[in-house]
Protein backbone atom coordinates (compact mmCIF):
# COMPACT_ATOMS: atom_id res chain seq x y z
CA UNK A 1 0.00 0.00 0.00
CA UNK A 2 1.64 3.52 -1.13
CA UNK A 3 2.53 6.10 1.50
CA UNK A 4 -0.15 8.01 0.00
CA UNK A 5 -2.90 6.23 1.15
CA UNK A 6 -1.99 7.01 4.93
CA UNK A 7 -1.42 10.96 4.43
CA UNK A 8 -5.19 10.84 3.31
CA UNK A 9 -5.82 8.31 6.26
CA UNK A 10 -3.44 10.94 8.79
CA UNK A 11 -5.72 13.54 7.26
CA UNK A 12 -9.48 11.96 7.81
CA UNK A 13 -8.24 11.16 11.43
CA UNK A 14 -6.68 14.64 12.29
CA UNK A 15 -9.86 16.63 11.37
CA UNK A 16 -12.21 13.81 13.17
CA UNK A 17 -10.67 14.13 16.23
CA UNK A 18 -10.54 18.28 15.74
CA UNK A 19 -13.77 18.60 15.57
CA UNK A 20 -15.54 16.04 17.05
CA UNK A 21 -13.17 15.61 20.09
CA UNK A 22 -11.46 18.72 20.29
CA UNK A 23 -14.95 20.88 19.00
CA UNK A 24 -13.23 23.33 17.21
CA UNK A 25 -15.04 24.58 13.65
CA UNK A 26 -14.47 22.69 10.85
CA UNK A 27 -12.02 25.79 9.30
CA UNK A 28 -9.24 25.34 11.90
CA UNK A 29 -9.71 21.51 11.82
CA UNK A 30 -9.04 22.50 7.57
CA UNK A 31 -5.86 24.22 9.10
CA UNK A 32 -4.48 21.74 11.53
CA UNK A 33 -4.82 19.18 8.39
CA UNK A 34 -3.06 21.19 6.31
CA UNK A 35 -0.28 21.97 8.96
CA UNK A 36 0.27 18.59 9.17
CA UNK A 37 0.30 17.41 5.67
CA UNK A 38 3.02 19.67 5.06
CA UNK A 39 5.10 17.87 7.63
CA UNK A 40 4.14 14.44 6.79
CA UNK A 41 5.21 15.36 3.08
CA UNK A 42 8.11 17.08 3.43
CA UNK A 43 7.12 20.08 2.15
CA UNK A 44 6.87 21.97 5.46
CA UNK A 45 9.44 24.68 3.80
CA UNK A 46 6.87 25.73 1.06
CA UNK A 47 3.80 26.64 3.87
CA UNK A 48 3.24 29.69 1.79
CA UNK A 49 3.48 28.32 -1.66
CA UNK A 50 0.53 26.76 -1.67
CA UNK A 51 -1.25 29.75 0.61
CA UNK A 52 -0.25 32.08 -2.12
CA UNK A 53 -1.00 29.81 -5.22
CA UNK A 54 -4.68 29.40 -3.55
CA UNK A 55 -4.83 33.36 -3.21
CA UNK A 56 -4.62 33.96 -7.36
CA UNK A 57 -7.31 30.65 -7.43
CA UNK A 58 -9.90 32.65 -9.50
CA UNK A 59 -12.24 29.73 -9.17
CA UNK A 60 -11.97 30.34 -5.03
CA UNK A 61 -13.14 33.91 -5.36
CA UNK A 62 -15.60 32.29 -7.77
CA UNK A 63 -16.64 31.08 -5.09
CA UNK A 64 -16.86 33.33 -2.72
CA UNK A 65 -18.17 35.44 -4.60
CA UNK A 66 -21.99 33.26 -5.21
CA UNK A 67 -21.59 32.67 -1.44
CA UNK A 68 -21.82 36.13 -1.04
CA UNK A 69 -24.94 36.37 -3.35
CA UNK A 70 -26.43 33.90 -1.41
CA UNK A 71 -26.17 35.60 1.52
CA UNK A 72 -27.56 38.83 -0.25
CA UNK A 73 -30.51 36.83 -1.45
CA UNK A 74 -31.33 35.76 2.31
CA UNK A 75 -30.98 39.11 3.37
CA UNK A 76 -32.93 41.27 1.16
CA UNK A 77 -35.87 38.95 0.83
CA UNK A 78 -35.62 37.84 -2.61
CA UNK A 79 -36.31 34.32 -2.37
CA UNK A 80 -39.39 34.98 -0.17
CA UNK A 81 -41.42 36.58 -2.88
CA UNK A 82 -40.67 33.55 -5.30
CA UNK A 83 -41.19 30.94 -2.81
CA UNK A 84 -45.14 32.79 -2.08
CA UNK A 85 -45.48 32.56 -6.25
CA UNK A 86 -44.38 29.16 -6.18
CA UNK A 87 -47.01 28.63 -2.98
CA UNK A 88 -49.94 30.29 -4.79
CA UNK A 89 -49.23 28.24 -8.10
CA UNK A 90 -49.08 25.00 -6.52
CA UNK A 91 -51.29 25.68 -3.02
CA UNK A 92 -54.20 24.34 -4.39
CA UNK A 93 -53.23 20.72 -5.49
CA UNK A 94 -53.00 17.43 -3.39
CA UNK A 95 -49.45 17.85 -1.68
CA UNK A 96 -49.19 21.53 -2.95
CA UNK A 97 -47.26 22.32 -0.34
CA UNK A 98 -44.49 19.10 -0.90
CA UNK A 99 -44.38 20.39 -4.43
CA UNK A 100 -43.57 23.89 -3.53
CA UNK A 101 -40.84 23.21 -1.38
CA UNK A 102 -39.26 21.30 -4.47
CA UNK A 103 -39.67 24.06 -6.73
CA UNK A 104 -38.80 26.77 -4.07
CA UNK A 105 -35.70 24.76 -3.49
CA UNK A 106 -34.69 24.14 -6.88
CA UNK A 107 -35.24 27.90 -7.82
CA UNK A 108 -33.13 28.71 -4.45
CA UNK A 109 -30.50 26.36 -5.48
CA UNK A 110 -30.25 27.47 -8.93
CA UNK A 111 -29.30 31.02 -7.79
CA UNK A 112 -27.11 30.69 -4.55
CA UNK A 113 -25.91 27.05 -4.59
CA UNK A 114 -26.34 27.09 -1.05
CA UNK A 115 -27.52 23.69 0.98
CA UNK A 116 -28.09 24.84 4.40
CA UNK A 117 -28.90 28.24 3.25
CA UNK A 118 -31.61 26.84 0.79
CA UNK A 119 -33.23 25.28 3.83
CA UNK A 120 -33.14 28.50 5.83
CA UNK A 121 -34.66 30.52 3.53
CA UNK A 122 -37.37 28.39 2.06
CA UNK A 123 -38.05 26.09 5.14
CA UNK A 124 -39.45 28.62 7.42
CA UNK A 125 -42.44 29.24 4.66
CA UNK A 126 -42.86 25.18 3.14
CA UNK A 127 -42.06 23.16 6.14
CA UNK A 128 -44.66 24.82 8.50
CA UNK A 129 -47.15 24.13 5.22
CA UNK A 130 -46.23 20.95 4.64
CA UNK A 131 -47.59 20.28 8.18
CA UNK A 132 -50.26 22.19 8.22
CA UNK A 133 -51.11 19.91 4.89
CA UNK A 134 -50.78 16.66 7.18
CA UNK A 135 -46.96 15.94 6.27
CA UNK A 136 -45.49 14.28 9.54
CA UNK A 137 -42.99 16.63 11.43
CA UNK A 138 -40.06 14.20 10.40
CA UNK A 139 -41.16 14.11 6.70
CA UNK A 140 -41.37 17.78 6.21
CA UNK A 141 -37.53 18.35 7.37
CA UNK A 142 -36.69 15.81 4.91
CA UNK A 143 -38.26 16.30 2.26
CA UNK A 144 -37.07 20.24 2.68
CA UNK A 145 -33.76 18.98 3.13
CA UNK A 146 -33.25 16.34 0.72
CA UNK A 147 -34.70 19.35 -1.94
CA UNK A 148 -32.65 21.66 -0.57
CA UNK A 149 -29.46 19.66 -1.28
CA UNK A 150 -30.18 20.22 -4.53
CA UNK A 151 -28.60 23.47 -4.46
CA UNK A 152 -25.16 22.45 -4.40
CA UNK A 153 -25.30 20.26 -7.68
CA UNK A 154 -27.57 23.08 -9.58
CA UNK A 155 -24.97 25.67 -11.09
CA UNK A 156 -23.67 28.33 -9.93
CA UNK A 157 -22.94 25.77 -6.86
CA UNK A 158 -19.40 26.65 -5.47
CA UNK A 159 -18.52 22.97 -5.26
CA UNK A 160 -19.40 22.77 -9.12
CA UNK A 161 -16.84 25.68 -9.56
CA UNK A 162 -14.30 23.21 -7.48
CA UNK A 163 -15.26 20.29 -9.60
CA UNK A 164 -14.33 22.22 -12.76
CA UNK A 165 -10.70 22.83 -10.95
CA UNK A 166 -10.05 18.89 -10.69
CA UNK A 167 -11.09 18.20 -14.06
CA UNK A 168 -8.75 21.02 -15.10
CA UNK A 169 -6.16 19.44 -13.14
CA UNK A 170 -6.73 15.82 -14.44
CA UNK A 171 -7.00 17.17 -18.09
CA UNK A 172 -4.52 19.72 -18.05
CA UNK A 173 -6.29 22.20 -20.17
CA UNK A 174 -9.13 24.71 -19.13
CA UNK A 175 -12.17 23.68 -19.82
CA UNK A 176 -15.17 25.91 -20.75
CA UNK A 177 -17.33 26.77 -17.65
CA UNK A 178 -20.22 27.47 -19.91
CA UNK A 179 -19.72 23.59 -21.37
CA UNK A 180 -18.88 22.41 -17.63
CA UNK A 181 -21.87 24.20 -16.48
CA UNK A 182 -24.73 22.70 -18.90
CA UNK A 183 -23.22 19.08 -18.37
CA UNK A 184 -24.25 19.59 -14.46
CA UNK A 185 -27.53 21.04 -15.39
CA UNK A 186 -27.67 17.77 -17.21
CA UNK A 187 -27.54 15.65 -13.70
CA UNK A 188 -29.01 17.55 -11.93
CA UNK A 189 -31.73 17.54 -13.80
CA UNK A 190 -32.49 13.18 -13.17
CA UNK A 191 -31.89 14.24 -9.35
CA UNK A 192 -34.71 16.99 -9.36
CA UNK A 193 -36.86 14.08 -11.22
CA UNK A 194 -35.89 11.76 -8.43
CA UNK A 195 -37.32 14.29 -5.78
CA UNK A 196 -40.45 14.77 -7.65
CA UNK A 197 -41.13 11.32 -7.61
CA UNK A 198 -39.82 10.23 -4.16
CA UNK A 199 -42.31 12.91 -2.87
CA UNK A 200 -45.29 12.23 -4.81
CA UNK A 201 -44.89 8.93 -3.21
CA UNK A 202 -44.88 9.97 0.15
CA UNK A 203 -47.66 12.43 -0.36
CA UNK A 204 -49.99 9.27 -1.93
CA UNK A 205 -48.81 7.39 0.90
CA UNK A 206 -49.58 9.89 4.03
CA UNK A 207 -52.75 11.24 1.78
CA UNK A 208 -51.46 15.15 2.28
CA UNK A 209 -54.11 17.14 1.39
CA UNK A 210 -54.19 20.93 -0.54
CA UNK A 211 -53.42 23.77 1.42
CA UNK A 212 -56.08 25.54 3.04
CA UNK A 213 -57.47 28.04 0.64
CA UNK A 214 -56.77 30.88 3.43
CA UNK A 215 -53.41 30.01 3.54
CA UNK A 216 -52.73 30.67 -0.25
CA UNK A 217 -51.83 33.99 -1.43
CA UNK A 218 -53.25 35.50 -4.55
CA UNK A 219 -50.96 34.56 -7.38
CA UNK A 220 -51.98 38.48 -8.85
CA UNK A 221 -50.57 39.70 -6.07
CA UNK A 222 -47.48 37.62 -5.78
CA UNK A 223 -46.43 38.30 -8.70
CA UNK A 224 -46.70 41.83 -8.95
CA UNK A 225 -44.61 42.22 -5.69
CA UNK A 226 -42.38 39.14 -7.16
CA UNK A 227 -41.73 39.21 -10.66
CA UNK A 228 -38.35 40.84 -10.74
CA UNK A 229 -36.80 38.59 -8.65
CA UNK A 230 -38.09 35.61 -11.21
CA UNK A 231 -35.50 37.25 -13.92
CA UNK A 232 -32.54 36.54 -11.34
CA UNK A 233 -32.09 33.01 -13.09
CA UNK A 234 -32.13 34.81 -16.18
CA UNK A 235 -29.36 37.00 -15.35
CA UNK A 236 -27.55 34.18 -13.78
CA UNK A 237 -27.70 31.56 -16.55
CA UNK A 238 -28.10 34.21 -19.48
CA UNK A 239 -24.25 35.08 -19.94
CA UNK A 240 -23.12 31.06 -19.55
CA UNK A 241 -25.81 30.78 -22.23
CA UNK A 242 -24.52 33.10 -24.38
CA UNK A 243 -20.82 32.11 -24.22
CA UNK A 244 -21.83 28.73 -25.03
CA UNK A 245 -23.22 28.49 -27.72
CA UNK A 246 -21.99 31.70 -29.52
CA UNK A 247 -18.33 31.90 -28.04
CA UNK A 248 -17.29 29.96 -31.59
CA UNK A 249 -19.12 32.21 -33.54
CA UNK A 250 -20.27 35.33 -32.91
CA UNK A 251 -17.88 35.99 -29.73
CA UNK A 252 -14.38 35.06 -31.16
CA UNK A 253 -14.98 36.55 -34.49
CA UNK A 254 -15.91 39.99 -32.87
CA UNK A 255 -13.18 39.58 -29.60
CA UNK A 256 -10.65 36.90 -31.05
CA UNK A 257 -8.47 35.83 -27.91
CA UNK A 258 -10.25 38.02 -25.46
CA UNK A 259 -13.27 35.42 -26.08
CA UNK A 260 -11.51 33.21 -23.68
CA UNK A 261 -10.90 36.15 -20.93
CA UNK A 262 -14.42 37.01 -21.39
CA UNK A 263 -15.17 33.56 -20.29
CA UNK A 264 -13.72 33.25 -17.61
CA UNK A 265 -14.62 36.34 -16.22
CA UNK A 266 -18.30 35.81 -16.40
CA UNK A 267 -17.40 33.50 -13.06
CA UNK A 268 -16.53 36.89 -10.61
CA UNK A 269 -18.62 39.12 -12.79
CA UNK A 270 -22.10 37.29 -13.06
CA UNK A 271 -22.53 36.88 -9.09
CA UNK A 272 -22.37 40.69 -8.86
CA UNK A 273 -24.34 41.47 -11.50
CA UNK A 274 -27.08 39.75 -9.89
CA UNK A 275 -26.49 40.61 -6.01
CA UNK A 276 -26.29 44.40 -7.31
CA UNK A 277 -29.82 43.31 -8.91
CA UNK A 278 -31.58 41.70 -6.00
CA UNK A 279 -30.52 44.44 -3.89
CA UNK A 280 -31.85 47.34 -6.03
CA UNK A 281 -35.45 46.05 -6.51
CA UNK A 282 -35.59 44.90 -2.90
CA UNK A 283 -34.09 48.35 -1.85
CA UNK A 284 -35.48 49.31 1.95
CA UNK A 285 -34.74 51.86 4.15
CA UNK A 286 -32.81 50.67 7.16
CA UNK A 287 -31.09 52.95 9.93
CA UNK A 288 -27.30 52.85 10.29
CA UNK A 289 -27.55 50.48 13.02
CA UNK A 290 -29.74 47.86 11.51
CA UNK A 291 -26.77 48.10 8.13
CA UNK A 292 -24.07 47.59 10.39
CA UNK A 293 -25.48 44.26 11.99
CA UNK A 294 -27.17 43.07 8.61
CA UNK A 295 -22.81 43.76 7.77
CA UNK A 296 -21.83 41.78 10.33
CA UNK A 297 -24.53 38.79 9.63
CA UNK A 298 -23.02 39.14 6.56
CA UNK A 299 -19.44 38.46 7.31
CA UNK A 300 -20.25 36.35 9.72
CA UNK A 301 -21.75 34.21 7.04
CA UNK A 302 -19.06 33.90 4.20
CA UNK A 303 -16.07 34.14 6.47
CA UNK A 304 -16.30 30.30 8.21
CA UNK A 305 -17.01 29.11 4.66
CA UNK A 306 -14.78 31.05 2.61
CA UNK A 307 -11.93 29.91 5.30
CA UNK A 308 -12.99 26.18 4.99
CA UNK A 309 -12.62 26.69 1.11
CA UNK A 310 -9.15 28.05 1.00
CA UNK A 311 -7.43 25.73 3.57
CA UNK A 312 -9.29 23.03 1.40
CA UNK A 313 -7.30 24.33 -1.69
CA UNK A 314 -4.47 24.51 0.15
CA UNK A 315 -4.03 20.88 0.58
CA UNK A 316 -5.63 20.16 -2.71
CA UNK A 317 -2.76 22.29 -4.31
CA UNK A 318 -0.24 20.35 -1.90
CA UNK A 319 -1.56 17.00 -2.77
CA UNK A 320 -1.60 17.89 -6.63
CA UNK A 321 2.35 18.98 -6.31
CA UNK A 322 2.98 15.81 -4.35
CA UNK A 323 1.03 13.58 -6.85
CA UNK A 324 -0.86 11.76 -3.92
CA UNK A 325 -3.73 11.80 -5.89
CA UNK A 326 -1.67 10.33 -8.96
CA UNK A 327 -0.26 7.30 -6.50
CA UNK A 328 -3.21 6.81 -5.09
CA UNK A 329 -5.07 6.53 -8.19
CA UNK A 330 -2.44 3.99 -9.31
CA UNK A 331 -2.54 1.59 -6.42
CA UNK A 332 -6.29 1.32 -7.14
CA UNK A 333 -6.06 1.10 -11.14
CA UNK A 334 -3.67 -1.88 -9.98
CA UNK A 335 -6.36 -3.60 -8.55
CA UNK A 336 -8.17 -4.21 -11.89
CA UNK A 337 -11.70 -3.01 -10.20
CA UNK A 338 -14.47 -3.08 -12.97
CA UNK A 339 -16.02 0.09 -13.79
CA UNK A 340 -19.02 -1.21 -12.55
CA UNK A 341 -17.42 -1.62 -8.96
CA UNK A 342 -16.03 1.64 -8.96
CA UNK A 343 -19.23 3.25 -9.73
CA UNK A 344 -20.57 1.35 -6.56
CA UNK A 345 -17.68 2.30 -4.36
CA UNK A 346 -16.92 6.08 -4.89
CA UNK A 347 -20.57 7.31 -4.09
CA UNK A 348 -20.31 4.97 -0.66
CA UNK A 349 -16.66 6.25 0.12
CA UNK A 350 -17.80 9.97 -0.78
CA UNK A 351 -21.08 9.28 1.65
CA UNK A 352 -18.77 8.27 4.23
CA UNK A 353 -16.93 11.28 3.89
CA UNK A 354 -19.70 13.25 3.75
CA UNK A 355 -20.01 12.48 7.48
CA UNK A 356 -17.30 15.00 8.44
CA UNK A 357 -16.35 16.34 5.31
CA UNK A 358 -18.05 19.24 3.52
CA UNK A 359 -18.14 18.80 0.24
CA UNK A 360 -15.56 21.51 -1.33
CA UNK A 361 -12.90 20.11 0.77
CA UNK A 362 -13.83 16.71 -0.11
CA UNK A 363 -13.70 17.84 -3.58
CA UNK A 364 -10.48 20.08 -3.66
CA UNK A 365 -8.95 17.42 -1.67
CA UNK A 366 -9.74 13.95 -3.35
CA UNK A 367 -11.68 14.97 -6.52
CA UNK A 368 -8.61 14.74 -9.08
CA UNK A 369 -7.83 11.10 -7.23
CA UNK A 370 -11.75 10.08 -7.76
CA UNK A 371 -11.80 11.17 -11.41
CA UNK A 372 -8.72 9.33 -12.20
CA UNK A 373 -9.69 5.91 -10.66
CA UNK A 374 -12.73 6.49 -12.80
CA UNK A 375 -10.88 7.18 -16.00
CA UNK A 376 -8.37 4.28 -15.35
CA UNK A 377 -11.18 1.98 -15.09
CA UNK A 378 -12.38 2.89 -18.46
CA UNK A 379 -15.36 5.35 -17.30
CA UNK A 380 -15.60 8.64 -18.56
CA UNK A 381 -13.67 11.51 -16.36
CA UNK A 382 -16.00 14.11 -17.50
CA UNK A 383 -18.76 11.71 -16.21
CA UNK A 384 -16.91 11.49 -12.60
CA UNK A 385 -16.08 15.22 -12.57
CA UNK A 386 -20.06 16.01 -12.88
CA UNK A 387 -21.17 13.76 -11.06
CA UNK A 388 -18.88 14.75 -7.65
CA UNK A 389 -20.85 17.90 -7.03
CA UNK A 390 -23.49 15.13 -6.70
CA UNK A 391 -21.84 12.79 -4.52
CA UNK A 392 -20.21 15.38 -1.92
CA UNK A 393 -21.69 18.56 -1.71
CA UNK A 394 -24.98 16.99 -1.99
CA UNK A 395 -24.74 13.82 -0.22
CA UNK A 396 -23.02 15.55 2.56
CA UNK A 397 -26.02 17.91 3.37
CA UNK A 398 -28.43 15.18 4.41
CA UNK A 399 -25.64 12.19 5.44
CA UNK A 400 -25.72 12.58 9.26
CA UNK A 401 -23.72 12.96 11.55
CA UNK A 402 -22.95 16.58 9.59
CA UNK A 403 -26.21 16.89 8.09
CA UNK A 404 -26.10 20.66 8.07
CA UNK A 405 -29.50 20.70 5.85
CA UNK A 406 -31.00 18.46 7.95
CA UNK A 407 -30.19 19.54 11.37
CA UNK A 408 -31.43 23.11 9.98
CA UNK A 409 -35.07 21.85 9.01
CA UNK A 410 -35.13 19.62 11.86
CA UNK A 411 -34.67 22.92 14.13
CA UNK A 412 -38.07 24.02 11.85
CA UNK A 413 -39.97 21.36 11.96
CA UNK A 414 -39.86 20.58 15.25
CA UNK A 415 -39.37 17.07 14.81
CA UNK A 416 -37.93 14.22 16.98
CA UNK A 417 -33.99 13.18 16.03
CA UNK A 418 -34.95 9.63 15.99
CA UNK A 419 -37.33 9.73 12.85
CA UNK A 420 -35.87 12.65 10.80
CA UNK A 421 -32.56 10.62 10.89
CA UNK A 422 -34.47 6.98 10.29
CA UNK A 423 -36.09 8.77 6.93
CA UNK A 424 -33.08 10.76 5.77
CA UNK A 425 -31.59 6.91 5.15
CA UNK A 426 -34.24 6.43 2.66
CA UNK A 427 -33.25 10.15 1.35
CA UNK A 428 -29.54 8.83 1.19
CA UNK A 429 -29.93 5.39 0.10
CA UNK A 430 -32.38 6.91 -3.05
CA UNK A 431 -29.41 9.86 -3.99
CA UNK A 432 -26.90 6.99 -4.12
CA UNK A 433 -28.42 4.85 -6.26
CA UNK A 434 -29.38 7.27 -8.34
CA UNK A 435 -26.04 8.30 -8.45
CA UNK A 436 -24.98 4.98 -9.15
CA UNK A 437 -27.12 4.93 -12.10
CA UNK A 438 -25.97 7.69 -13.50
CA UNK A 439 -22.29 7.19 -12.86
CA UNK A 440 -22.72 3.88 -15.18
CA UNK A 441 -23.94 5.90 -17.79
CA UNK A 442 -27.65 4.34 -17.83
CA UNK A 443 -29.12 7.58 -18.10
CA UNK A 444 -28.65 10.11 -20.87
CA UNK A 445 -26.85 13.32 -19.67
CA UNK A 446 -27.04 16.43 -22.10
CA UNK A 447 -24.04 17.31 -23.16
CA UNK A 448 -22.09 14.00 -22.34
Amino acid sequence: MPVEIWYIVVLLVTICVTFFVCKRPIYECMFFGYVLMLIFTGEYRNFWTYIEKTSKDTLFYAIIAFTALAKVLEATGAIDSVVNVIISLLGRFKGGAVYAAVAGSTFMGALSGSGAGNVAATGVFTIPAMKRSGVPAYLAANIESACSTLGNMIPPAGVILTALACYNDFSGADMSQSRFWLVCWGVALWFILQRILTVYLFCRYHKVQPMDRKEIPELGKTLKAGWKNLLLPLIILLPFLADYFFKATFLTARLGAGAGKMSSSLLIFTPGLAAAYALFVNRRKHSDSERADEALKFVNGIVPIGATVFFAYCIGNLFSATNVGAEVGKFIESLRLPVVAIAFIIPLVTAILGMILPGSAQIRIFGSTIISVFAAAGGNPLLAAVMLPAITGAMEGMTPPLALCMYTAMGIAGSNIKETTQNCLIWVGLHYLLSVICLLGILPIMGI
